[in-house]
């Protein structure tokens, strides 16, 4: 097999809610995701998916994703996509970092390994473990007891699991986690998400504020040393995401004891192939996992579902489901959720078929 051509396609996600706010009064109402196909000499085709958390997130942005796979994929006409490891090596020797515009590819080639194999990518990449998946729920960053009130009408639908946008001004910030924190029942999950919104002392004055809450603490700060700080001092479990994106990031957060729990992103680490060495690396550790991506649909969404199904129980924290989030479907066959839970598809690859009338024409093609 072999690949013929490169396709990408530019699709918008609007937002169910109308828009996502984060730290540092960042906001998105509609996504812009690249979609891509990996044809082949066989008369398959692999399909992946790219959504970057617009550029003021982390080092990737829409157009970036196109315009690096015009760079890249003259590279890898005519090789074969099931090799997938030689496929790596050559994108990252043809193409230095950019690990996002990899991914899209990286995806194809794992649903085209599946399709051509008869198995689905999670089986591929480990089996599976579980009957479901354990989804958490983002809650976009607004006052305290709106905020609240998103959590008890999200928990009404069966999340246990709550991903709360901080990262503010650091008073009211407080005021969010105790006000979600008293919606909670037992066996719920509270995560305090500042996505690098507070500087040192902000964040370890929100730790002190709630050493009393049942409460994770994510990426407080920017940098990794800012971080592993406020995790000296606090008691509260201590989650890093930004900061990961690689697996020598991942071994000196082990070795310095900087996070119970990493959160791993698809994209951010360059695919389904990168990320699955940091995730089994993470099952030998016995570190916990939130797996997912930046953003995305129904594609990504299938692709988070085949990564977390395929990692042990015990590791997994939780993931999401980014697809429904957003107002339009541009793939049948994605994992849909039901009472706070997803499974992964038992169809061969990632068990998607693209909606061609929602991609409309390619935006590039290399052939």
């Amino acid at each position: 097999m072999k690949i013929t051509s490169i396709r990408a396609f530019r699709v918008e996600l609007p937002l169910v809610e109308g828009s996502y706010n984060w730290s540092g009064g960042k906001s998105v109402s509609v996504f812009d995701s690249t979609v891509v196909a990996v044809d082949t000499d066989a008369g398959i085709t692999g399909w992946g998916e790219v959504c970057p958390l617009g550029p003021f997130y982390l080092p990737a942005y829409a157009d970036g994703v196109r315009a690096g796979i015009r760079e890249l994929g003259p590279h890898l006409i005519g090789w074969n996509p099931l090799d997938i490891g030689v496929l790596n090596e050559r994108m990252d020797s043809a193409l230095l970092g950019h690990p996002y515009v990899k991914s899209g590819i990286d995806m194809a080639c794992w649903d085209l390994l599946g399709k051509a194999t008869g198995q689905p990518v999670c089986r591929l990449l480990g089996g599976r473990f579980g009957d479901n998946v354990t989804l958490y729920r983002a809650i976009s960053q607004e006052d305290p007891a709106t905020m609240a009130r998103k959590v008890a009408g999200y928990r009404a639908e069966g999340y246990r699991r709550f991903q709360l946008k901080v990262g503010g001004d650091p008073d009211i910030d407080i005021e969010r986690i105790h006000a979600v924190a008293d919606m909670l029942k037992p066996g719920d999950r509270l995560v305090a998400d500042a996505n690098t919104g507070w500087i040192q002392h902000e964040a370890i004055r929100v730790a002190a504020a709630v050493k009393d809450v049942d409460v994770y603490i994510e990426q407080p700060c920017r940098t990794y040393e800012e971080c592993l700080n406020v995790r000296q001092h606090t008691n509260r479990p201590f989650v890093l995401d930004e900061n990961i994106d690689s697996l020598a990031a991942l071994m000196r957060a082990h070795q310095d004891r900087a996070m119970d729990v990493v959160n791993l992103k698809i994209s951010k680490l360059g695919g389904l192939t990168k990320i699955r060495q940091l995730r089994d690396l993470c099952v030998s550790l016995g570190i916990g996992m939130t797996l997912e991506d930046s953003w995305g649909g129904d594609i990504v969404t299938a692709a988070i579902a085949h990564l977390a199904h395929s990692t042990p129980e015990l590791n997994r924290f939780t993931s999401t489901d980014f697809n429904s989030y957003v107002t339009v479907s541009i793939a049948d066959g994605a994992p849909q959720r039901d009472n706070g839970t997803m499974r992964a598809s038992e169809a061969p690859g990632l068990g998607v078929e693209p909606r061609l009338d929602m991609l409309g024409e390619p935006v590039v093609v290399v052939a």
